[in-house]
């Protein structure tokens, strides 16, 4: 495999294959029930291999297949462990791995942005990947001048294939609900699509990554790797290293989750206040807690801008939530549009359908566990529940989309990681209205 397949005929039809390999895998499922086989297990052995196939497909088409895939990851959290258990792994995988391009390839992309003589700008470069991911892949190297950088390539035919896989996975959606219960897929991969597309010309996230290394200079608690070169395909920074939080979501001690949950948090909600920026890519392969305790933040492709941080709007419904104001709560989100047009809404549903969502500021350190989400995504997605009728009455403004997306990804990897968190210290700190 030299490059992406590009032409959208060749990713359609793999992408395709998706919903008919899990056809096919009911179907056999029913005439293994037939032969006298447990429902339970047949449903397991069904789960599984379709959990496998979303990874091989989606892992080898790369592009936006691959990243609609990463985003998944940190929702499993949401779903009830005995569906999402088959997925997991396969997802998690998505995070930090794909099938890497040849060396030969790697050099001319190189040689393409960085120059016939691009060898010169390396005292040494390893040209087996150190990660691979969604467009692009990464190489250890050493620049000209002895630092230890990273070097991200970016697959040749990424362009045309994120295009190609945006447009088509639109048309799966309904697939991607199936996996994914609870969560309107559409709008988010509406919303992907977008984001996604920007990420396309690196020296657009080279700027992205000096604006936070920058904001985060000398912190005590994050760090950023600074930009070292930059082209439209490929993108040099210093190198950078520590546990993964896969891993440590997979087998970390209590302590590392603890820490590295507070250190998510925090960079999370204080990004836009400090740099004008929300790093809108959150899963748990853009993150590292290194030796010194410093969460080590990379992936700047997805951003959003907020020259004025966080809106203070979202801290006023925080706090009249919190607070109880039923009436002033309504009053606000129907002046910010959050309630649909000719909808009539009481107070106290109202309430009660946002109450869960701010528990974790009632405490002063919260516990966060998937079955925590799990009870959140149960209550607004039953259907028959009050909660579910009163949460269809409202409205997402299009200009919060991507900051809900973003702290709900967040939120997913707290839960993921069975993380204690001081979020209600956090949130007074760095969210604008909170506390006015």
């Amino acid at each position: 495999m030299t490059e992406i397949p590009r032409k959208a005929v060749q990713r359609t039809a793999k992408l395709a294959s998706l919903p008919l390999g899990v056809a096919g895998r009911v179907v056999g499922g029913w005439g293994k029930r037939l032969t006298g086989r447990a429902a339970d297990e047949v449903n397991a052995e069904v789960t599984a291999k379709t959990a496998e196939q979303v990874f091989a497909v989606l892992g080898q088409l790369k592009g936006g297949a691959m990243k609609f895939g990463q985003a998944l990851s940190v929702f499993e959290a949401a779903v009830p462990d005995e569906l999402a258990a088959p997925y997991r792994e396969a997802l998690t995988k998505l995070q930090t791995a794909a099938p890497p391009m040849p060396a030969r390839t790697t050099h001319r992309v190189l040689a393409e942005q960085l120059g016939a003589s691009w060898t010169k700008r390396f005292k040494e470069f390893d040209d087996s990947p150190a990660a691979s991911a969604s467009i692009g892949q990464v190489h250890s190297a050493v620049w000209h001048d002895g630092r230890d950088v990273a070097v991200k390539v970016q697959y040749p035919g990424a362009d045309e294939a994120l295009r190609a896989d945006l447009k088509q996975l639109l048309r799966f959606s309904r697939l991607l609900q199936a996996i994914m219960p609870g969560t309107d897929v559409r709008p988010l991969l509406e919303e992907l699509r977008d984001r996604y597309l920007e990420e396309l010309d690196y020296r657009d996230e080279a700027a992205n990554q000096r604006a936070f290394a920058k904001a985060f200079e000398n912190d005590e608690h994050v760090l950023v790797p600074r930009v070292v070169a930059s082209s439209p395909k490929v993108m040099v920074t210093e190198w950078t290293s520590g546990v993964g939080l896969s891993h440590i979501i997979r087998e970390g001690s209590v302590p590392d989750r603890d820490l590295a949950g507070q250190r998510l948090a925090e960079f999370h909600f204080s990004a836009p206040s400090r740099s004008g920026l929300l790093h809108a890519d959150p899963h748990p392969g853009n993150f590292m807690l290194g030796d010194d305790g410093r969460l080590r933040v990379i992936d700047f492709g997805a951003v959003a801008r907020l020259p004025d941080g966080l809106p203070k709007t979202l801290g006023l419904m925080t706090r009249l939530a919190l607070d109880g104001r039923s009436a002033d709560l309504v009053e606000l989100l129907r002046t910010e549009n959050f309630i649909r047009e000719g909808m009539s809404l009481h107070g106290e549903d109202v309430l009660g359908y946002l109450a869960p969502f701010v528990e974790p500021l009632r405490t002063e350190s919260f516990h966060f566990t998937r079955r925590w989400l799990q009870s959140q995504a149960e209550r607004v997605g039953d259907l028959r529940s009050p909660d579910s009728q009163t949460g269809r009455s409202l409205n997402l403004p299009p200009q919060y989309l991507l900051i809900h997306r973003v702290t709900l990804g967040a939120t997913g990897i707290l839960c993921q990681l069975d993380a204690h968190v001081t979020a209600r210290e956090i949130v007074a700190r760095w969210q604008p209205g909170f506390d006015d």
